[in-house]
């Protein structure tokens, strides 16, 4: 590889890397820009006339890290929870999927659990721009994602994975491809224009693009380590999904980054282990009245207990996960990126549950 194709890689792995750290705050301009990445970075690299190989597994981790922010986000940002759980149910359900197809390369189980939750996250977002997400109920969100799953990701999804058919060589084959996509194209937005717009209520608010505030409640670092440490123990379904998340993920980074000779068993009881330690650590620091503002701070300080952890372990029970050094670091790192985002959020999310039994409470 000529220095220039490596610095063109690099480039295009540290975006795809970094840009999604932006979800939290900007959450539709993120997600799309991260999806316009993921759509021209094969021609970038076409430009430079440079074709990584084996890229389409790094391609596949990397959708895999910008959901995990997007559904990270979720739990700090998403003020309707029938929205919450819509999401949730679709996030996890994908993670398994892909993880099975890692696992199996049965590219039809793509097909199965299709990705429904990327344009579900940008459905959520794109609506409360202008309106609140709370004017909607379950049975709106849960419609949402099966219009979402049914006309728009079961097709895409069999293009790509099933019949695996490439839109500009299908352009090249059949000439009336490319004006029947326009007229479709034109079609749906005159269903918009026509139908969908004048039904849409009167906008609750000017353009929102950056994420709503916090609650007051819960907008600094010490009160949601507060409401952690009063509400939360180190066995606790929020442990359990970090355990699932980070444990999932792992799994699938190891079926494209070398390094990795432990076995999958292996390497999930291994991320288990260290997010577990990782729980109690820090429980046990914010029961003291202790927090971290900066998430950046936070991030060095949750990767060093996290190697701490690592080499202590090693220590008292012997080599752990068969890991080059390199692959151990990376795996650390990204475990301390999402077990800090759920550490922080997860609180915002219980609080925002908590108000919303009290409301429903009252109003009995």
């Amino acid at each position: 590889m000529s220095t220039g194709a490596s610095v063109v890689f690099l480039l295009v792995i540290g975006t795809r890397l970094f840009l999604p750290l932006a979800i939290p705050r900007w959450p539709l301009p993120a997600l799309i820009a991260c999806l316009i990445v993921d759509g021209i970075d094969q021609s970038v690299f076409q430009w430079f006339g440079y074709d990584p190989p084996g890229y389409q597994s790094y391609d596949k981790a990397m959708d895999v890290w910008y959901l995990a922010i997007a559904y990270l986000a979720t739990l700090r940002n998403w003020q309707s929870l029938p929205a919450y759980r819509v999401g949730q149910f679709l996030y996890f359900y994908r993670l398994v999927g892909v993880m099975i197809f890692e696992l199996t390369h049965v590219r039809a189980l793509l097909l199965v659990f299709a990705n429904t939750f990327e344009y579900f996250f940008i459905a959520y977002e794109a609506w409360r721009t202008r309106w609140s997400p709370l004017r909607l109920l379950m049975k709106g969100w849960v419609l949402t994602a099966a219009a979402i799953w049914i006309f728009i990701k079961l097709p895409q999804e069999y293009w790509i994975h099933v019949a695996q058919l490439d839109l500009t060589d299908e352009l090249k084959a059949n000439w009336w491809l490319g004006p029947l996509i326009v007229v479709g194209i034109l079609a749906l937005l005159a269903v918009f224009w026509f139908v969908v717009k004048p039904r849409l209520p009167a906008p609750d608010w000017g353009w929102r693009f950056r994420a709503d505030p916090l609650p007051e409640e819960m907008d600094t670092a010490a009160e949601q380590a507060a409401w952690r440490a009063d509400n939360s123990r180190v066995r606790s379904a929020a442990t359990f999904e970090k355990v699932v998340l980070t444990g999932l993920i792992t799994v699938i980074f190891s079926q494209t980054l070398p390094g990795v000779k432990a076995s999958n068993l292996e390497l999930f009881i291994g991320v288990t282990f260290v997010v577990v330690a990782n729980s109690a650590i820090w429980l046990a620091v914010q029961r003291r009245g202790r927090s971290i503002e900066s998430m950046t701070l936070g991030f060095i300080v949750r990767t060093l207990i996290n190697i701490g952890i690592v080499i202590v372990a090693e220590i008292l029970l012997g080599p752990g996960p068969d890991v080059n050094g390199g692959a151990t670091l990376f795996y650390l790192m990204m475990i301390s990126v999402l077990t800090l985002m759920h550490d922080r959020w997860s609180p915002v999310l219980g609080w925002r549950q908590v108000e919303a039994s009290r409301a429903a409470a009252a109003a009995d």
